[in-house]
């Protein structure tokens, strides 16, 4: 019930004194008190009675009323038998804390407000319990087996007026009922969700975005490879398992709703199950050819594997496709250090390859991920280039350089480093928190068997440089393997940090107390490799100004920028850092 009707049964004697804006408060239960403190006996949602036997002088309103607010009551309810009129200091109090204050009538007795009470929010529950056991049966007779996910969202949707969703650990949509969610927001939760669960506190997880508020409930991993719960580290599953977002607020819903919502997720959560059993094919067959290249197999028996591969992760393709190969790897540090990251990689390197514009639980056909030891390994077809007669008019032109278009054709459907984490990073960072990481590295697209074995280890060294760099998410491609990269995964990370602080840690100082931005113009002016007429340009300087920019630089750190040796230096630190 809400606190609005209390003023419409005349038989209460109840006159509002305060808090007109506040009566749409529900009430969850009654309490009668006198004591001073009574925030022991108070768990929220309650109209509170009393007697005003606790007051001696105006200054005890003020703390008596903070209590009532901070536990969270619906409103207070003053008798009049004692003191007459409620004090003043009392109203005062109740307006500053936005707490609904109503005067009990001498007459009435508050015996009849609390039966009152107690009988309406007995109803409710009553009915609402009812209803609750009748959508559970219809949801269990409807669940997944009968249409997927969304059916059980359309029955929230039409039976409890709820809008939900079920998300991927980086917020990409799987299923929903009504408008999707936009891609923004869902991550948003996303990252909500997996903080909150990463703080230990139990579900639903309360989280507002734009305004509106959610709850969010874990969609626990169910299947045969599942940890039991109670050995389950947090860790382990916080970055494979789903959550179901629902529009509402469910801090003030009773226990018998919340208990449908949980067995919502277990419904999802089969859902769940099937889908993985749906990868498991593709899981195999990325096993076994990472396995072959891995044994130094025949190139013949590679191709092979391959062409069995090739219709199950792209049906209906007609040509043999290029192939791509990305590698990833979950590290914990700390308390966390030695716990198990190849099932996790591998899980997110599943969900991380979905293109995120693509909705529904089976929209990951394309990807095929192994996992062995600490180190998850995907093998990603790439479709086959557009036949010689689908050129357009420009063909001509390009005639003698078919190869070069070819390979800028395959550069343009391949995967690309930077962009495979542009949209997931900020939730995935929410779940690999302070003791984990997340790193990844990406190979040039191959044609064949042959060169499969280099695009793994292309892979595996770029992983390593993005390794080198701070961050939880981090990635590197081929085309960052650059001589002078390469050698800097195997520099110590101490040698690298005080080579990088002895050369930029000047200029930063200077930055921060004068706002110079030397940084920007040491990084502008390597990039335009030394020219002074470009690097002004490019910063919307005066040559002077940057000479004095580029003077200064040079002064602080003992270096001159017109030797080749000190811009190598510079150009070192600043990537290291």
């Amino acid at each position: 019930m809400r606190l609005r009707a209390l003023l419409d049964t005349e038989a209460l004697g109840l006159r509002l004194l305060g808090g007109e804006d506040e009566l749409d408060r529900p009430v969850r239960g009654v309490m009668t008190t006198d004591l001073r403190d009574p925030s022991r006996y108070l768990s929220g949602g309650e109209l509170v009675l009393t007697g005003l036997a606790w007051r001696r002088d105006a200054s005890d309103s003020e703390p008596f009323v903070r209590i009532l607010a901070s536990a969270g009551v619906a409103g207070l309810a003053a008798g009049e038998a004692e003191l007459g009129a409620v004090p003043d200091d009392m109203i005062e109090a109740c307006l500053r804390h936005r707490l609904p204050l109503f005067a009990v009538d001498e007459t009435v007795a508050f015996a009849t407000i609390t039966e009152h009470v107690v009988r309406q929010v007995s109803g409710e529950r009553a009915g609402d319990l009812a209803a609750v056991v009748d959508r559970h049966r219809r949801l269990m007779t409807s669940g997944p087996a009968g249409g997927g996910p969304e059916v059980v969202l359309d029955l929230l949707t039409s039976d409890l007026d709820l809008r939900a969703w079920v998300l991927s650990p980086t917020g990409r949509q799987i299923a929903g009922a009504g408008e999707p969610l936009p891609p923004r927001v869902g991550a948003e939760l996303a990252g909500q969700h997996l903080a909150a669960t990463r703080s230990g506190r139990p579900g639903p997880h309360r989280a507002e975005v734009d305004g509106t508020a959610y709850s969010l409930f874990p969609v626990r991993h169910t299947g045969r490879a599942a940890v039991p719960a109670p050995d389950r580290d947090a860790r382990e599953s916080v970055l494979s398992d789903w959550v179901l977002a629902v529009a509402a607020d469910a801090g003030d819903w009773p226990a018998a709703r919340l208990d449908l919502l949980q067995g919502v997720t277990q419904l999802i959560a089969v859902e769940r199950d099937r889908r993985d059993a749906a990868r498991a094919v593709r899981r195999r067959l990325a096993q076994e050819v990472l396995e072959l290249v891995q044994s130094g197999a025949a190139p013949a028996e590679i191709s092979a594997r391959l062409r069995v591969a090739a219709p199950v992760l792209l049906p209906g393709l007609g040509t043999a496709p290029h192939w791509q190969v990305v590698v990833a790897r979950v590290e914990w540090t700390g308390e966390a250090a030695g716990l198990p990251g190849g099932r996790a990689a591998q899980a997110l390197l599943e969900e991380i390859l979905v293109d995120p514009a693509v909705t529904g639980p089976e929209s990951a056909d394309r990807i095929a991920v192994a996992h062995t030891g600490e180190e998850a390994v995907a093998l990603v077809p790439l479709s086959a280039l557009p036949p010689a007669d689908s050129a357009d008019a420009d063909a001509p032109e390009r005639a003698g350089a078919g190869e070069d278009a070819g390979a800028a054709e395959r550069q343009d459907a391949a995967l690309h480093a930077d962009a495979l984490l542009d949209s997931v990073r900020a939730p995935l960072s929410a779940g690999l928190a302070d003791d984990g990481r997340l790193t990844l590295g990406v190979s040039a697209a191959v044609h064949s068997a042959e060169g499969l074995r280099g695009a793994l280890e292309e892979a595996r060294h770029a992983r390593r440089v993005a390794a080198a760099r701070p961050g939880p998410v981090c990635a590197a491609g081929h085309h960052e393997l650059a001589s002078h990269v390469l050698l800097l995964p195997f520099v110590p990370d101490d040698v690298r940090r005080a080579f990088t602080a002895r050369l930029l840690d000047p200029l930063r100082d200077y930055d921060r107390r004068h706002r110079a931005e030397l940084i920007e113009t040491l990084e502008a002016f390597l990039d335009c490799d030394g020219s002074w007429t470009r690097c002004a340009a490019r910063l919307h300087l005066h040559v002077n100004t940057l000479r004095y920019r580029v003077g200064r630089i040079e002064q602080l750190t003992g270096r001159d920028l017109s030797r080749l040796e000190d811009k190598l230096d510079f150009f070192l630190a600043l990537r290291m850092s």
